[in-house]
């Protein structure tokens, strides 16, 4: 029986309009949906690609938390830019995140534009092995 838990909301998760689930978790397995500067009452956080991008991933983090899962279990991230430049940033960023030689699997690509006017948007897969 394939078993679902629906992440929607959590303590460190902040509030989405989004009708969506903040994560799917389906047997070892987390989907996350994509995460944007948004604080915790839900409003968007307008800022640099630097601020954008910390908080996008400690959102990011967040859910997989309230899902049950650790960071070093995220197998796949996806990453989109308004303005694919801001990947000199990110890379740097990315890089200290994740330890040398287990670094997840990635896709970039820029977005011709994003829910609230975000920089940048970040989903992942994470898989308890």
């Amino acid at each position: 029986m394939n078993h679902r838990k629906f992440i929607t909301t959590g303590k460190n998760i902040p509030k989405t309009t989004a009708p969506i689930s903040q994560a799917v978790v389906a047997g070892n397995y987390c989907h996350i949906s994509g995460q944007l500067a948004i604080d915790e009452n839900g409003n968007f956080v307008d800022g640099t690609i630097e601020v954008q991008t910390k908080m996008a991933f400690d959102n990011l983090f967040a859910v997989l938390s309230e899902a049950g899962f650790e960071q070093d279990e995220i197998v796949f991230i996806d990453i989109a830019f308004i303005n694919l430049r801001d990947l000199e940033f990110v890379n740097p960023y990315f890089d200290a995140l994740f330890e040398s030689g287990r670094k997840p699997a990635r896709t970039i690509y820029q977005a011709a534009a994003l829910p609230a006017g975000a920089k940048i948007k970040v989903l992942a897969i994470a898989i308890k092995t």
